[in-house]
């Protein structure tokens, strides 16, 4: 049962990434893709309909969390205090962006709300790295099951380094990377004219990118915690992540000079599902690995609620998720085609 759960999480966290991260790489690139009033606009309205729905699968993965590991909920929500606050204020801040903007009609009111969206938006996209990057790096838990991260010491990955050193931060800018690219794919799926062409072309860019720092980020990544490639020694069938990541690059390369926008913004997905399912599948059973002591190490087995816990929860959450699901197919249905 708690096996099920870590699934359920990874399935949640990774839904969010791909949903909500064609809105944030739409920000991202939003003042370098949209020369003009009219194609700002245009971009705001591709991502209208969706982006604080994208936003409540951060909010399931937080409930799952809490309901089925609530040890870890307990341990990272107050080792990480500090940069999940600030996390929070840049959704706020995006969300005032997005909604204030077209409240007065001043260019300089407008002007400076993109500005808000856009670099909320780029410091998101590398939070959410950073913090996926000090998973896998793991944290300094004292047999308590806590911990405490300055924001950053020496840049190092030496004694007590801190929630900012140089593989934290160079997977930040590979999140980046890969969510703008992700929001090139979608706003060239959404528009027609000079802004699709300059989305197409931002998405080849960015594409090329993710090929290159995909790689690199596994090399360092190995190198940090070899241990994570236990689990693909131990099962065979987790090469289906490596190659599902290969795969989705080659189809996005090969969509992108096709110009086939849909085929290009599937594989920017398959490539986002596939590099969280291999990460998710390297570091089971652990949640939150310890850097001090690898048993002080947060898995699925010692931070579990009750079994009765569990099970009335799978029951609740069949409900939810089917629920979840048949809000967005309507929702994505109801808004398909190209913005105008």
């Amino acid at each position: 049962m708690e096996t099920i759960w870590y699934a359920i999480i990874a399935f949640t966290l990774t839904a969010y990434v791909i949903l909500d991260g064609f809105d944030l790489g739409a920000g991202v690139l939003h003042l370098l893709l949209a020369r003009s009033e009219d194609e700002r606009r245009l971009t705001l309205e591709a991502i209208g309909p969706f982006w604080d729905g994208n936003e409540v699968w951060l909010l399931a993965g937080g409930g799952v969390l809490y309901m089925a590991f609530p040890a870890v909920y307990a341990a990272s929500f107050s080792g990480f205090y500090l940069p999940l606050i600030m996390i929070l204020w840049l959704f706020m801040l995006r969300g005032i962006g997005l909604e204030f903007r077209s409240h007065i009609g001043n260019p300089m009111w407008k002007s400076f709300c993109d500005v808000i969206f856009s670099l909320s938006s780029l410091l998101l996209a590398i939070f959410l790295g950073v913090g996926l990057a000090n998973v896998i790096r793991g944290v300094p838990l004292n047999s308590e099951g806590y911990f405490f991260e300055p924001l950053w010491t020496t840049f190092t990955l030496q004694q007590n380094p801190g929630i900012l050193d140089w593989y934290t931060v160079f997977i930040g800018i590979f999140a980046l990377v890969t969510l703008a690219a992700h929001g090139a794919n979608y706003v060239a799926l959404k528009t027609d004219g000079a802004l699709n062409k300059r989305a197409r072309k931002t998405a080849a860019i960015t594409g090329w990118g993710m090929g290159i720092l995909a790689p690199v980020g596994l090399i360092v990544t190995l190198q940090i915690r070899p241990e994570m490639l236990e689990n693909y020694r131990s099962y065979g069938w987790g090469a289906l992540f490596p190659i599902t990541v290969a795969l989705s690059l080659a189809g996005f390369a090969y969509f992108r000079m096709r110009g086939n926008d849909f085929g290009a913004f599937l594989s920017s997905s398959v490539f986002i599902a596939g590099m969280l399912g291999g990460a998710a599948f390297a570091l089971y059973p652990f949640i939150l690995p310890a850097t001090t002591d690898p048993t002080f190490g947060m898995t699925v087995h010692n931070s579990a609620t009750s079994a009765y816990g569990l099970r009335v929860g799978l029951t609740w959450w069949v409900v939810g998720i089917a629920l979840a699901i048949g809000y967005f197919f309507i929702l994505f249905r109801l808004f398909r085609g190209k913005v105008g």
